[in-house]
Formats: structure tokens, C-alpha cells, sequence
């Protein structure tokens, strides 16, 4: 192997080959500018030596060997991609990427590169198309090398890249036609009530699917909408309500922030799920029902049981199966995933005519999403409207819904840090640091990790603490 030029090391705090869990790190191809329905891909490069990219007529990603050397082809019908465009090359257990006097250059995080050692989450950007580099998977011994998935896969919003993800999903896919209860945690908008819909498509179950948000649910009128009530029960019940926990009846119920669930109903809500059926207000005989429990929330509910704020009995009868959707910014793998199917449900019948610039596609891709897969719904809903019947460019994919919440503040984007107490002169000092380092590397965080001898996962950390938004600083 030829020597990269490149000085490697561990104080930049990556993970290595520890005890019984070595190293297994994946390519995934994420997206493609001009097909963005187009599947995406993980691959494995344990036992790999080196990846070739370039241009070809056809979508074609093969292993083979070639003068005692395990290679990775991957080529993609990418017309600004170069016959010859990139490789990786594998130098004391690190990848190291190389330009390979491409016409369009190469890119890692949107800063062109000749040659540059990847850290986990870099974003490689090869003419139109977009790559995935992650360091280590978890050590799972039936991983396949190679896998594909699309958006139009047979079970919306249970796809994914990323290898503990897609256990997690296979779990739930097999828990799904039972009548188990399910809790989905995450932050909001992580896409929590688009895997409830999906269990409830592959439970099997007759009723529809029912979605109650329990933190917008009036607490006067809790009981009523929830059990239903009978003609002359109260003030203005002018005729039979089943309520919407009988409206579930044989299908799947969703309790969306269920950690918002007023403690006086919670009484009463476990009494459902114990007894199997409900009593509408004004009623005298209970009424059995046959449903199935999907709940969701943002919130810890052990702490919330701790504090006193949730009753411990009812969170043991919703707890089956757990399950937790990391924000969008942890399953940057999926991002095509999760834009193809948005485009699917924004666009219809014109979604496959629809392309996005490097420089959209760029953007959607670095961007942290702090609001998640709701947020980047309203950003290409918005940007289809914009484009018309052209392509997707930068100016139509500016996430406003960021700025509007103030994570970006001036041109420097380094908002005031919030709290009662100012910074240490430590901390104010690391801040400062951050701040110089983004200006020098244009944003690129990676860069930064480097420069720090860091993690890029605690760069991550620091960014978040002291408020300050590394998107503002790329040129």
C-alpha cells in the first residue's frame, strides 16, 4: 500500500480495535442530486482495500479483486461525476480519501479536498452524488456487506441504513400483529406517529388507526373525549359520542405525548387498558373494546414516574415493547431515505421529476435539523413550491424554521449563550477556541475535531452548549 502522507493517531479520541468488538466501518450512498428517489445503499468495507468511484453508464457497486488487492467498485450514472473521479484507500486501519484529478472535485463536509482522513459522519460529495462514511458499526455477526433500500420499500418509515437502527425496526416489524403496547420515544419530530401508522399497517388489525395528542386534549373535556359520553350526560351532549378510544375498537390507538396525559385522567385511562373496556360519561354499563396501544412521547417517563408527575402502573401497562427514533442528525444515512419519502407525499406524481443542485443537496444534508423530519417537511414542501418545474437550488432550501428559533445569530452564528451564569473562564476560553477554529475551517466540523485533537461527536457537544451554529460559518 502506498504511503498516504497523512500522520495518523488516537488523540483525536476515535474508536479503535478494542477487545472482541473490532472495528466496522460502512459506506453508505446517500443520495443523488439528479434521482433523489433513487435507492440508497450501505456497504462494508471490512476486508476491503480500496474504493474506486467514478462515472458509468449503468448504477453499479461490485466487489472484486485485482492485482492482490480487495476493491470496491462503485459506479454512478452521475453526469458530474468524473470517469475517474475519487478513491479510499485503507492506511494503518484509518480511510483516507484521495481525489483522483476529477473535473468537479472532491468534497468532504462541502469543503473540497485532495486528500483528507475521514472521521465518523463525514459527508463525501462526488459530482451530484453523496456518501456516508461511518467508522464503526455495531459488531453484528449476520450484518450483510451489501444492502439496498428505497423510499417506496413495502414498509413505510421502517427502512433505514444504519445496521442498530434497522434490529430495532425488525423488532417492531415482529412485535407489529401482536396485540403488545408499544412506547416510541424521541424527540419531537423525529416521525414517531409515521412508526406507529407503520405497526398499524403491518398489525393485521381491521380498525383504523387512532391518533389522540394528549397534550392538546382540554382537561375538562378529557373524560368525554376520550370514553365518550351518552344524550343528556352534561351540558350541550345532545346525542350519543362513542369518544375516541371506542372509535379504536379492533384497530390500533396512538397516545401522542403521552407523558402530557393529566395525572386526573390517568386514573381513569388505566382503568381501559386493565379492564378491556370503557363507560361513556353518563353511561351505566361499560362497553368492551378490542384495541391495540401505541404511545409516544419526548419526555423521560421513569423521571416523570419518579417525580410523581406519571403513575408508575399505567406506564407498566404501556410498556411492552420500547422502542427510541434518534433525531434526524444521529441517522444522517437515512437523509435520502427520508427525502425521498417526503418528496413521494409532497410531490405525487411529479416526485420522480424532481431534482436538487449539489449546492440544495449539500445543504440538506450538512444541516443538523434541529426540529427534525418536521422541519425538513416545511423546508421541501416550501422549496417544490419555489423550484416549479426546475430543479431544487440553495436559495429554495434555506431552513428558516432554525432561524426563526434564533440558533442563528448574526453572521458569525454564535448566538449568547442562555442560562443564569456566565461562562467560566474555561469554558469562555473553548468557546472563543470553537469560534476561531469554525472561521479557519469554514464550518467544517471534522476539521475542527482534528485541530482539537477531538472527537467529532464532543466538538458536537460543545457547539450545542454554547449555542453556537457551525452552518453560519461555511463559505
Amino acid at each position: 500500500m502506498h504511503d498516504s502522507g497523512i500522520t495518523l493517531s488516537t488523540s483525536d479520541g476515535r474508536r479503535r480495535n478494542v477487545g472482541s468488538a473490532p472495528l466496522h466501518p460502512f459506506l453508505c450512498l446517500v443520495l443523488q442530486g439528479q434521482k433523489p428517489l433513487a435507492p440508497s445503499s450501505r456497504h462494508s468495507l471490512e476486508g476491503v482495500d480500496r474504493v474506486i468511484f467514478g462515472r458509468g453508464p449503468v448504477h453499479e457497486i461490485v466487489r472484486r479483486e485485482e492485482a492482490g488487492q480487495r476493491l470496491l467498485v462503485v459506479r454512478i450514472p452521475d453526469p458530474w461525476m468524473s470517469a475517474t473521479h475519487a478513491q479510499l484507500v485503507n492506511v494503518l486501519s484509518r480511510w483516507v480519501l484521495e481525489d483522483t484529478c476529477s473535473r468537479n472535485g472532491t468534497l468532504v463536509n462541502g469543503v473540497a479536498q485532495v486528500r483528507a482522513a475521514l472521521a465518523d459522519s463525514d459527508v463525501l460529495e462526488l459530482g451530484r452524488t453523496f456518501f456516508l462514511y461511518r467508522d464503526a458499526g455495531p459488531p453484528i455477526p449476520s450484518i450483510q456487506a451489501d444492502y439496498e433500500v428505497s423510499a417506496a420499500d413495502k414498509r413505510p418509515g421502517l427502512v433505514t441504513l444504519s445496521p442498530s437502527l434497522k434490529r430495532d425496526f425488525e423488532v417492531l416489524a415482529q412485535v407489529a400483529p401482536s396485540t403488545v403496547s408499544i412506547i416510541l420515544s424521541g424527540e419531537s419530530g423525529t416521525g414517531k406517529e409515521v412508526i406507529a401508522r407503520a405497526i398499524h399497517a403491518l398489525s393485521g388489525r381491521s380498525g383504523p388507526l387512532v391518533p389522540i395528542n394528549c397534550g392538546a386534549l382540554p382537561e375538562t373535556l378529557i373524560e368525554s373525549e376520550l370514553f365518550g359520553h351518552r344524550k343528556g350526560a352534561f351540558s350541550g351532549a345532545t346525542e350519543d359520542r362513542p369518544g375516541l378510544i371506542r372509535s379504536a375498537d379492533r384497530g390500533t390507538l396512538f397516545l401522542d405525548e403521552i407523558g402530557d396525559l393529566p395525572a386526573s385522567s390517568q386514573a381513569a385511562f388505566l382503568r381501559v387498558l386493565q379492564e378491556r373496556e370503557v363507560t361513556p360519561v353518563g353511561g351505566t354499563r361499560p362497553i368492551p373494546i378490542d384495541l391495540r396501544v401505541v404511545a409516544a412521547t419526548h419526555r423521560d417517563l421513569g423521571q416523570l414516574v419518579d417525580d410523581g408527575k406519571f403513575r408508575a402502573d399505567l406506564l407498566a401497562r404501556l410498556s411492552g415493547h420500547f422502542a427510541f427514533l434518534p433525531p434526524l442528525r444521529e441517522r444522517r444515512e437515512d437523509m435520502g431515505l427520508v427525502i425521498a419519502s417526503l418528496l413521494l407525499r409532497l410531490a405525487q406524481e411529479r416526485a420522480d421529476q424532481v431534482a436538487l443542485s449539489g449546492e440544495a443537496a449539500r445543504a440538506l444534508l450538512l444541516h443538523d435539523w434541529p426540529l427534525n423530519v418536521r422541519e425538513l417537511e416545511k423546508c421541501l414542501e416550501k422549496a417544490l413550491v419555489l423550484s416549479g418545474a426546475g430543479a431544487v437550488e440553495r436559495s429554495h432550501v434555506v431552513p428558516n424554521a432554525a432561524m426563526a428559533l434564533g440558533s442563528r445569530a448574526g453572521s458569525t452564528g454564535a448566538a449568547p449563550v442562555s442560562g443564569s451564569r456566565a461562562l467560566s473562564d474555561e469554558d469562555g476560553q473553548r468557546r472563543e477556541e470553537l469560534i476561531a477554529l469554525l472561521t479557519q475551517h469554514s464550518g467544517n466540523v471534522s476539521a475542527v475535531a482534528r485541530a482539537m485533537g477531538k472527537a467529532r461527536v464532543q466538538i458536537r457537544r460543545w457547539l450545542k452548549r454554547f449555542q453556537i451554529d457551525a452552518e453560519a460559518y461555511r463559505r
